[in-house]
């Protein structure tokens, strides 16, 4: 019976030593990458869909600014809290497996390994809450210093569009996943979020509400 050894036979040692530094590797960045890279998007399309509703019917950079810096922190708390609760109750469901496994004699050394490799609550909430802050940082630096309405508009849409791309880019690098498939995924989402921002509350706007 052929066994794992026999298969390692005429793979280069340090192939092997490779793909599994390759699989550990992505395999410990799933926590902090998933919130890292959700909160960054969320706060770039949510704080840059809320500035560009205000400027659909405001032209005062002022009440930009300020839903902005509303939004950034709001939606800061927000990602935080959300995170932590949905990561420990990951964390409840898993340390219960262990725990029913342990009870049933069925613990090993692989046992031990998970208990290592725990989701961990507080580092993804706080993953989450700075890089919604990164993001939302993008739209707001972008309209602080531009007087004029629709070139603030415009230097808004720009900023963000590249940014977008930029996160697209650093995701699908740090998870290797398709680099262009990424980028227009998160690009395309982000124009769709401000385009029925700005079109609806401009409607409403224009209504008289």
């Amino acid at each position: 019976m052929a066994t794992q050894t026999d298969f390692a036979i005429g793979i280069p040692e340090n192939k092997v030593s490779v793909d599994q530094e390759t699989a550990f590797n992505y395999s410990q960045r799933g926590q902090w990458l998933r919130a890292a890279v959700l909160g960054a998007n969320d706060g770039l399309v949510s704080v840059a869909s809320l500035m560009m509703g205000v400027g659909a019917v405001k032209n005062d950079v002022k009440a930009m600014i300020l839903t902005g810096f509303a939004g950034l922190v709001a939606g800061a708390c927000s990602m935080a809290i959300g995170e932590y609760v949905s990561v420990s109750s990951q964390l409840d469901i898993e340390v219960s497996q262990i725990k029913r496994e342990k009870r049933m004699g069925e613990s090993n050394e692989e046992s031990e390994d998970e208990i290592e490799e725990l989701p961990k609550p507080m580092q993804a909430a706080a993953a989450s809450a700075l890089a919604f802050m990164f993001g939302a940082i993008v739209p707001l630096l972008a309209a602080s210093f531009i007087m004029d309405h629709k070139v603030r508009l415009g230097v808004v849409v720009a900023a963000v569009t590249v940014a977008l791309v930029v996160f697209g880019w650093l995701g699908a690098f740090l998870g290797g996943t398709p680099v262009v498939k990424s980028c227009l995924r998160v690009l395309v989402g982000g124009w769709v979020a401000m385009a029925i921002t700005f079109g609806l509350t401009k409607l409403i706007g224009s209504g008289g509400l």
